[in-house]
């Protein structure tokens, strides 16, 4: 249905109750019924909520039309500067500074109550009354709490979480319609209608506009047209692919759902010609803003690149605040009843296409005590929602009948060479399809007839590893690599597997690699059957320390996940540009794990839709698509998957070898030295 009218709907049915907030919140200025120093914080934080009232207002008598660009980019300053990286530290949105102004537990709690009614710019920007309605009524009702004295920190997360637990069924249904939806077009319009030639178009989104989306869109209306059709033909077409590869019906599908990082409009524009003239309409839905929808360490939907990454990370565990056994289970409930309501949307679904964006600077997350984290129950409950979660989408989106693709391009912030950094990665993402096929098949034909792999680090590289591999019982029709070229992970490059976990043993390290926005410095992660077993990184001082990231960002909160993927990477142009420019270190890992050997710790490829047949170009099918942990699926699904698969590249000039060894322990050398010694891939050679 058009979001339009559901909100004006909702938004008649809740004025009255907006109205009485805003009155109420607007008389606080005046009153001093509130000690200090909590009085500042609810100062503070109505201010904030007046702002966004005011911005309503501006909103609604046409801003967007009608307001100069110095306007429209000094209200996004005010909305946002409280979180950015000069003021952070004595924001309220700060738990450490919560707490030293408002003393423990009660700190972290108002902090968690402050970030959640930020939310409201985005709501103010969609015309969503009814959230900032409900969120105003909250803020109230712990402001009343103060008037009486100051509550016990339990008082106050009683107060939040059955907010959390009475709005759960609008908040997830909405983000489930959104996602899921193509009638709700807040963003497609804009792309669609605007002047993508006048920047003032980002400001209409209400996300933080940085100098990265105004160059970057800059830049793309730099472009000719044809670069433009290029870069959206590649992306569009490599989603066709993915369907033809995987022997999948996109015919029957009709919605697809592109995910981005602002400033990629006049791409995304193109993007969504193509893939209407393929019968799939767009569904463009924002990154979630409300902690229940938040997912802790990736952004799903579109973004703007983000000014203070700590900011996020101090908030990525809030849940902690509301997660119970008897929540999870409601949770799980209201997503089923949501699926169920949109069935038909969710069959039509065909799967994501995600643009990815490098160049940042890494980022050092610091560890805050006052910052909420999860118990260890809570740690097991997350785990459980994840798994139940995922079965409940596979049963109303099936695996096996959805794909994806996904292309990565650099923004500003990777430095003065970014112009020519941005043309030499189109060149990348376009390189020739049949030429690289060819090749990673001499690869693929080693490795077929090998027991399993040897991987060994070089210099400051300490990986010592053997990879164990399936035993094909029809040489002739079987294969146990895929091989990958332009069409789900693009750019092309590498041949990947799904190992045997019994035999696969020993070290991966790598001594810089990114996973998501953070930085490793000094991975390690310690294999005995297939299974991690230890794990480290050096970001920080205390040993336990680098644990807990390595187990939140890489193992997602597992004691222990299997080695779902092993593949070799042969993208040595995209390594030659990475070297030439400098900037390895801030390569996403769709380039990085095409420019080496690869490990994904977690599921395999293939998991969720292990039974369906998948062939290669020369028509042998990849039976590498179960191993020991996956195949429980047959007994307990629950056992079967960990919603977890995390790729960790080597480069190649961290490599002493790698070699194939068969059952008789011969061994056939395929890199040597971060070089391409098989014969037959003296090609891949050449960009060195």
């Amino acid at each position: 249905m058009d979001y339009r009218v559901l909100l004006k709907e909702e938004n008649e049915a809740v004025m009255e109750r907006y109205e009485l907030s805003m009155e109420r919140i607007r008389e606080m200025e005046g009153e001093d019924t509130v000690s200090l120093p909590y009085r500042e914080y609810f100062k503070r934080t109505a201010d904030f909520i007046l702002m966004i009232g005011k911005l309503v207002e501006e909103l609604n008598r046409g801003m967007l039309k009608e307001a100069p660009f110095e306007e429209l980019k000094s209200w996004n300053r005010r909305l946002y500067q409280d979180i950015e990286e000069g003021t952070y530290e004595k924001s309220f949105a700060n738990p450490a500074y919560a707490v030293k102004m408002l003393g423990d537990g009660v700190g972290q709690l108002l902090s968690f109550l402050y970030a959640e009614i930020r939310g409201d710019i985005v709501f103010a920007y969609e015309n969503r009354l009814g959230d900032i309605t409900i969120l105003n009524e909250l803020f109230i009702e712990i402001y009343n709490m103060f008037e009486e004295g100051i509550p016990q920190a339990k008082k106050i997360k009683d107060a939040l979480y059955w907010f959390i637990n009475d709005y759960a069924d609008q908040m997830i249904s909405y983000r489930m319609r959104e996602s899921l939806d193509p009638g709700f077009s807040f963003a497609v319009d804009i792309i669609m209608n605007e002047n993508l030639n006048d920047l003032r178009y980002l400001y209409h989104f209400g996300e933080q506009i940085t100098d990265n989306e105004l160059k970057t869109a800059g830049f793309l209306n730099s472009l000719p047209q044809e670069t433009i059709e290029l870069m959206a033909h590649t992306y569009t077409e490599g989603y066709r692919k993915g369907f033809e590869v995987m022997g999948r019906d996109l015919s029957g599908k009709k919605n697809v759902a592109i995910r981005y990082e602002l400033g990629f409009e006049r791409m995304v524009k193109q993007a969504v010609i193509n893939f209407r003239n393929m019968g799939l309409e767009p569904v463009i839905y924002r990154a979630a803003v409300q902690t229940l929808n938040k997912n802790p360490n990736r952004k799903v939907g579109y973004y703007s690149a983000s000014g203070n990454k700590q900011y996020e990370y101090d908030h990525r565990y809030d849940g902690a605040v509301y997660l119970t056994g008897t929540f999870k289970n409601k949770r799980k409930d209201i997503l089923r009843s949501s699926y169920e309501a949109l069935k038909k949307e969710a069959s039509l679904f065909a799967g994501p296409a995600v643009i990815e964006t490098f160049g940042e600077n890494g980022f050092e997350p610091v560890n805050k005590p006052e910052a909420f984290g999860l118990s260890k129950k809570q740690e097991q409950l997350t785990i459980a929602y994840a798994n139940e979660s995922m079965q409940i989408s596979n049963e109303y989106m099936p695996g096996d009948e959805t794909s994806f693709t996904i292309i990565a391009f650099p923004i500003p912030a990777i430095g003065k060479d970014f112009e020519d950094i941005f043309k030499e990665t189109i060149r990348i993402n376009t390189l020739d399809y049949e030429v690289y096929k060819g090749i990673q098949q001499v690869i693929i034909d080693v490795l077929d007839r090998a027991a399993g792999v040897r991987i060994k680090g070089s210099g400051g590289n300490e990986t010592q590893l053997f990879v164990a591999l399936h035993e094909l019982e029809c040489p002739d029709k079987q294969t146990n690599f895929e091989n990958c070229v332009a069409d789900v992970n693009i750019p092309l490059g590498e041949v990947f597997t799904s190992p045997v976990l019994k035999g696969t043993e020993g070290i991966l390290h790598v001594e810089n690699v990114y996973i998501g926005d953070i930085q490793f410095k000094n991975l390690r992660l310690t294999f005995e059957n297939g299974m991690v077993t230890d794990y480290g990184c050096g970001n920080f001082e205390k040993e336990e320390e680098g644990k807990r990231l390595v187990k939140q960002v890489i193992l997602k909160n597992h004691d222990s996940v299997p080695m779902g993927e092993f593949a070799i990477g042969t993208n040595t142009t995209a390594y030659a540009m990475a070297k030439k420019f400098g900037i390895i270190d801030k390569l996403p890992i769709l380039i990085v794990e095409k420019m080496g050997p690869h490990f994904a710790v977690g599921d395999t490829c293939y998991s969720w839709s292990e039974d369906s047949p998948v062939y290669n170009p020369d028509g042998k099918e990849i039976i590498a698509r179960d191993n020991e942990i996956s195949l429980l699926r047959k007994e307990d699904v629950s056992k079967a998957y960990f919603n977890c698969h995390t790729d960790i590249t080597i480069p190649y000039d961290e490599l002493d070898y790698i070699e194939a060894v068969d059952r008789k322990g011969n061994a056939v050398r395929i890199i040597e030295n971060g070089r391409f010694v098989l014969p037959g891939l003296e090609e891949l050679n050449r960009a060195f």
